[in-house]
């Protein structure tokens, strides 16, 4: 009886050192997220107040920038998917449906990891951010579409369209980081199964995920700024349904030499760095499946991974696709349409993916709803 005692707080000190890490990540990441977006703000509004000044003290150089750009103060015009009024309806309720299941589907994914013990393991905690951050994408683009499309109005602040540019850049990274982070999750859990306990603490992962923050961070802090040093003639017109960043950039009506180069190289080394990672190791992943003997064996451990490997194929393959049509054809319309499969409809399908073949999160989603059925 004594053992079951000591057993019995044994266990409840580990499920306390677990919740206990999984607030403080959590207010470690909300930190960051606040942070940075703060310091983004900061350097809007020096930017702007900068511009001011200058043209306080130097009245030739206003009227010669008033002919050149109408920027600070002006308005963009997103056109949006279509023009056609028929198709408007249509278009808010198909959207309105899809933001309201990806909602719903990444809050139940979040629900179920927090509340049962059982999932606070490496998985789990990175699946949940995952569905943190797919939320966070989906409401920085769809919330102004519907608005849009609701009261027939394509304008977006200049103010509104960067800071839709940061934060779309900062959650598609984190995305970008994120599976990488998780494809070596399941590296180590296939590949060195007798060490991942001791290889993913929860140190390592709440480390994992705050370089994520901080270097998506910098790179939408970075892209951002580049942005602020362009000019832009009155009207713009923007052929998407949200600020994209690389078509904004070739809108500009000054030189985008240096912010092409700088977004090309920033997605070759960290959207290609974290490709070759999670290829890598797939690699891995695969070689070790086909060195275990039994079927049953390699179904099992082949199953851990499947549901990532879904996403990972879902997410790249539609996200290159976009990028990738974008270069060859100079059809806008396609290639928003195009956008659609990595901002609205695979944040949609990650919690279908995920939990469809996943009994852990069954179960655990199950349990709440009884418990909530018994306290009623």
């Amino acid at each position: 009886m004594m053992r079951s005692h000591y057993a019995t707080i044994s266990e409840f000190s580990s499920h306390c050192d677990c919740f206990l890490s999984y607030v403080l990540s959590v207010g470690t990441l909300l930190f960051t997220c606040i942070y940075s977006t703060v310091v983004f703000i900061f350097f809007i509004i020096v930017h702007i107040k900068s511009s001011h000044i200058i043209s306080v003290f130097s009245r030739s150089h206003l009227q010669h920038m008033k002919q050149q750009n109408d920027t600070q103060g002006s308005q963009f015009l997103l056109l949006g998917l279509s023009e056609d009024p028929e198709l408007q309806t249509l278009i808010y309720r198909l959207f309105f449906s899809m933001y309201l299941v990806t909602i719903l589907g990444n809050l139940l994914i979040i629900l179920a990891t927090i509340s049962d013990f059982h999932l606070h393991t490496a998985m789990y905690f990175f699946l949940s951010n995952l569905s943190f951050v797919d939320i966070c994408l989906s409401s920085t683009t769809i919330p102004k579409m519907l608005r849009n499309v609701y009261a027939h109005h394509k304008a977006i602040t200049y103010e509104g369209c960067i800071m839709q540019i940061y934060f779309f850049t900062l959650f598609v990274g984190l995305d970008n980081f994120l599976l990488a982070v998780m494809a070596y999750d399941r590296f180590v859990a296939i590949c060195h199964p007798l060490h991942y306990t001791s290889i993913m603490t929860p140190q390592l992962c709440v480390s994992l995920v705050l370089v994520s923050w901080i270097t998506s961070s910098l790179n939408s802090s970075l892209q951002g700024f580049m942005v602020l040093q362009l000019s832009f003639c009155a009207n713009v017109e923007i052929p998407h349904f949200f600020c994209e960043l690389s078509m904004l950039v070739h809108l500009a009506c000054s030189d985008t030499f240096v912010n092409d180069m700088v977004m090309n190289v920033l997605a070759a080394l960290l959207g290609g760095g974290c490709l070759t990672g999670i290829l890598y190791s797939y690699a891995k992943i695969v070689s070790s499946i086909r060195a275990i003997s039994s079927a049953q064996g390699k179904y099992k451990a082949f199953s851990t991974c499947a549901a990532h490997l879904s996403v990972v194929s879902l997410f790249y393959c539609t996200l290159l696709g976009v990028y990738l049509s974008s270069a060859v054809s100079q059809n806008s319309h396609s290639t928003a349409v195009a956008s659609l499969m990595y901002t609205v409809v695979t944040p949609m399908l990650n919690p279908f993916i995920y939990s469809l073949r996943n009994n852990d999160i069954k179960r655990a989603l199950k349990k709440n709803f009884v418990r909530e059925k018994l306290e009623k």
